[in-house]
């Protein structure tokens, strides 16, 4: 059996995130997705938000567990059990990230494998800044995350107030 790990913040879980969970786990025996629980960027949600919204967005996937984690992404892996590591691509700028993350990764554990995907192309342009800027505008995010995280996103600037709302640190950094 092999297992895989999927980490990320997930702030919050998108459209693109459940694409690449979705195709992964169909690759995958088993699938974790591990949400950073203390990041160095600024969160829209808690973790356990973000880890209840991922839980509800990915219930339909059988062989998907989600959990938090902190420390070294490695580390949490070895914990689990998790044989490869997995990741999204949507871009080139993507790229030099993931590849730097990936051979950092490879030296502080050179038992796991590494394997990005790259984004469906209906996804290309999508991220969790884009969709958290796009909700705080009013605009229509329908098509860009589950119905779910609509909500959280709508009762969290409803909770911020609109001048907050649109004053709501934004993260810029790979989401």
């Amino acid at each position: 059996m092999i297992r895989a790990l999927y980490p990320g913040t997930f702030d919050p879980i998108h459209n693109g995130h459940i694409d690449i969970a979705t195709r992964a786990a169909h690759l995958f025996d088993e699938l974790v997705i591990a949400v950073y629980d203390s990041p160095p960027k600024t969160l829209f949600f808690d973790t356990a938000q973000r880890v209840g919204l991922a839980r509800a967005a990915l219930a339909h996937l059988p062989n998907v567990w989600v959990a938090p984690y902190r420390g070294l992404t490695v580390s949490f892996a070895r914990e689990v059990g998790a044989a490869v590591m997995v990741r999204g691509l949507r871009a080139i700028s993507d790229f030099e990230f993931e590849f730097q993350m990936a051979l950092t990764n490879k030296k502080l554990a050179p038992d796991i494998e590494f394997v990005c995907l790259m984004t469906s192309l209906e996804h290309a342009y999508l991220s969790s800044t884009i969709l958290k800027e796009v909700a705080a505008l009013g605009g229509d995010i329908a098509e860009l995350a589950p119905v779910g995280v609509q909500a959280a996103l709508h009762a969290r600037f409803v909770e911020l107030g609109p001048e907050k709302a649109q004053l709501a640190k934004m993260n810029t950094s790979r989401d």
